[in-house]
């Protein structure tokens, strides 16, 4: 299997060259030459595999650089019961992502079970398994660099701690995060591991990320690596669940399942659309936005139109708060045929802070093809949805996650099975479920008193050349 760029600018590479590389050196995104089709044979034989089994399965499709053997390992010190213990009352750990059913036809897939209590945690302790396997395979060591509007910072850090060869330099927006989850990120005391505050917002954090990224000679020196979304290991690890809940949402593999996701960067409903392009029944792929509407703009009108920082809503949702989504240049690739110079195209106007606009396009035609559509949700939304939905199936979500059941039930149909990707656990974001519901979510009692722990963090303006210097100067 080779990975090409969506950008058609570099050469073919391995799975273990792009997991290192992240970014392509054309500024492209890296996907398979094609994706591996599942026949219905496979299908029936994997509904019954319990997640690791599952997992291994499909990431054999997607990596042949790594020996069977030793994928089966990594993948089983991953997926454990103990990892992922953190489910609610009554379900069963041992199956990684329960579903809960909460009327029929709309169930929950539990994605937060995991060390940060985020569904990021599903990829990223696969991620820092096999970063750790192919340093120490090759000798080599990397400095990864990554920005997050929440839950990935966390994620990324809780997965990378105290690995071998790995240091981590993590963006996040200076006060725009919950307390919890800055106090998840910020009070790690490992020293392969630095928080860096940026005055702005997350899109700011993101572009430093692709700077540093586009600099090859800075790159390559300082062997710069990534954690986000834009490094395909964590689309490819998130197509997974998506197998998973729609095995669990019906009985037979002639049914089919909608999924709704709440989407900021499109990295977790990227791997939806990698999974219906294996060919897992989905009828629909259904994207929720909060208040930075960008890809439910895009997805009702055809034009998509970045904001920048001074036009992004800062929410309730705020792992959502992002205008520039950048794993959509994968789908967009996808939507126009393949073709890297139609990407280029519309990505330099995106990079020079432009737009573009299908209609009139033979691309707008196809669009419908891929079984999307979309909606928004907004503060007084979710808050609703918090609380009717703890109070008709006494079940509390997060903000994000109620972001998705709104615009779920705006988008169901009778017959239709619709799975909500669960975000986090409702403790990140206690504020809001505050505000909603009158009450404290609970947490882990090992997480009791976080926001009180000491904190290790740099403040440093939007300035991608001195998040440079810094990084030069601690290796």
């Amino acid at each position: 299997m080779k990975y090409i760029s969506t950008r058609g600018g570099a050469a073919p590479q391995s799975f273990c060259d792009i997991l290192l590389g992240g970014l392509a050196p054309d500024g492209g995104l890296y996907l398979p030459e094609s994706y591996p089709q599942v026949s219905g044979t496979e299908l029936a034989e994997w509904r019954e595999l319990p997640y690791p089994a599952l997992a291994l399965r499909i990431l054999q499709k997607y990596i042949d650089d790594i020996p069977a053997c030793d994928l089966k390992t990594l993948v089983d010190r991953t997926y454990t019961e103990r990892t992922y213990r953190w489910c609610r009352p009554g379900r069963d750990a041992s199956d990684i992502t329960p579903l809960t059913t909460l009327a029929p036809g709309l169930h929950l897939l539990e994605l937060s079970n995991g060390p940060t209590l985020a569904f990021k945690d599903m990829a990223m302790q696969l991620l820092g398994n096999l970063f750790e396997y192919v340093l120490e395979q090759r000798g080599e060591a990397i400095n990864i660099l990554g920005a997050t509007s929440g839950d990935t910072g966390s994620a990324a850090e809780y997965a990378m701690r105290g690995k071998q060869g790995v240091r981590v330099f993590m963006l996040s927006p200076e006060g725009k995060m919950s307390a919890f989850q800055r106090a998840q990120m910020y009070s790690l005391q490992d020293e392969n591991i630095i928080n860096i505050a940026i005055r702005g917002m997350f899109d700011d954090c993101q572009d430093i990320v692709k700077a540093v990224s586009n600099d090859a000679d800075f790159k390559s020196r300082y062997k710069i690596s990534a954690v986000n979304s834009i490094n395909w290991a964590r689309v490819l690890a998130q197509v997974v669940y998506y197998f998973k809940g729609y095995f669990a949402a019906t009985r037979s593999n002639e049914e089919q399942v909608s999924f709704c996701v709440p989407s900021g960067n499109f990295g977790n409903i990227c791997a939806g659309h990698v999974a219906r392009m294996m060919g897992l029944p989905i009828a629909r792929l259904v994207l929720a936005t909060n208040e930075n509407d960008v890809l439910n703009e895009f997805f009702r009108t055809g034009i998509y139109r970045p904001r920048g920082a001074a036009d992004t809503y800062v929410t309730s949702s705020p792992s959502m708060d992002i205008s520039k989504a950048s794993n959509f240049e994968r789908f967009v690739f996808d939507l126009v045929g393949r073709d890297p110079a139609v990407v280029r195209e519309f990505w330099a106007s995106v990079d020079a802070g432009g737009s573009f606009d299908l209609n009139g396009s033979p691309y707008m035609a196809q669009l419908p093809v891929f079984r999307f559509i979309s909606g928004k949700s907004t503060h007084v939304d979710r808050l609703a949805t918090i609380r009717e939905v703890w109070q008709t199936y006494q079940v509390m979500i997060d903000t994000h996650t109620a972001d998705a059941v709104k615009v779920a039930r705006e988008n169901t149909v009778p017959c239709d099975q619709m799975v909500v990707l669960e975000t986090a656990q409702p403790v990140k974001f206690a504020e809001t479920i505050q505000e909603a519901l009158g009450c404290e979510p609970s947490r882990p009692q090992e997480l009791e008193g976080i926001e009180a722990l000491p904190q290790r963090v740099v403040v440093m303006d939007a300035d991608a050349r001195a998040v440079m210097d810094l990084i030069a100067a601690s290796c």
